[in-house]
């Protein structure tokens, strides 16, 4: 006989996301992140050295995408510009959308891609941590590249220094440029409207915004293109390990809610009463007896041969 769902049984099986502990759980992240991305500061020479290796790889392979994006954007301020807007707000502004509408509309999905973009974004502060790397716009003027971020300044809020807030430059890390989470991000993003959209226009929008991310980090000279490749590097491992850590995870919840379980007593079944118990052929206390038919048998119950007649009044 085919065994049918029980509606309701895996919410049971599995606690309910709720709100306002996933939103704690975001924000704990990403300051994780933020923080560790600002420590892992790394030496400005080994992150310069860094950055030049990357780009006599790329020029020995033939991969030098950077240089001739640059100087478009650099050249045409009507890409530079909105390039500059596009790297300076939709990373931190598109990926949050996305968690929300997740979270909302499509739940059955939502913790396995809120752990694929965590376990990533963990894997790219590690390599922060282990490669800082000068972007191509800190690198010299000999090298060919301009900082479109500083070039067009006056049409944002972001200064010179990075693409934070005017004056703000210095508390964030312009050397945690490999691997690229930008694009990380944004193919997560792309992965998300293209699986869960449902619609033709929202796997439009999973193809074209990482694309575009990837172009516009590379034209505003905030990454290589071997940043990008390592950040979708980055996002693979990431998925592969999530389950993983699911796992991991509900593993712990289990053994934490199994601690914290009452223990049960010998036989199975939990003592009542405070531990009174009657005995074997004890009786409760104007317990009312049945009258066995002999022939009934020793299995017979009162239910099988009825209740004892009353005695007739005298």
């Amino acid at each position: 006989m085919p065994q049918t769902e029980i509606p309701g049984t895996e919410v049971a099986l599995r606690p309910r996301l709720r709100w306002w502990t996933e939103l704690p759980l975001i924000l704990l992240v990403y300051g994780c992140y933020s923080v560790g991305r600002l420590l892992a500061r790394g030496d400005v020479t080994s992150a310069v050295d860094h950055g030049l290796a990357i780009l006599r790889v790329e020029k020995a392979l033939h991969l030098n995408a950077e240089h001739p994006l640059n100087r478009l954007f650099t050249r045409e301020p009507w890409l530079g510009v909105p390039a500059d807007f596009w790297y300076a707000s939709l990373h931190y502004l598109v990926t949050p959308a996305i968690l929300v509408w997740l979270f909302h509309a499509r739940a059955r999905h939502y913790r396995a891609a809120r752990t694929w973009l965590m376990t990533s974004t963990f894997l790219g502060l590690i390599g922060f941590t282990l490669l800082p790397t000068c972007p191509p716009r800190l690198l010299s003027a000999g090298h060919g590249f301009v900082d479109t971020m500083a070039q067009y300044s006056s049409y944002g809020w972001w200064g010179g220094a990075a693409s934070a807030p005017r004056g703000m430059g210095g508390m964030t890390n312009q050397y945690a440029a490999m691997p690229s989470l930008h694009v990380g991000w944004a193919l997560w993003c792309g992965v998300m409207l293209w699986r869960h959209g449902g619609t033709r226009l929202t796997k439009v929008l999973g193809v074209v915004y990482p694309l575009v991310t990837a172009l516009v980090v590379m034209g505003t000279a905030n990454h290589y293109l071997l940043d990008a490749v390592a950040g979708v590097a980055a996002m693979g491992v990431g998925l592969l390990l999530a389950p993983r850590v699911m796992r991991a995870v509900d593993l712990v919840r289990t053994r934490s809610a199994r601690r914290a379980a009452p223990a049960p007593d010998g036989t199975g079944s939990p003592i009542v009463s405070a531990g009174c118990q009657t005995s074997a052929g004890e009786r409760i206390p104007r317990q009312r007896e049945s009258r066995l038919d002999p022939a009934a048998g020793p299995d017979a119950s009162p239910a099988d041969v009825g209740e004892e007649a009353p005695t007739p009044a005298r």
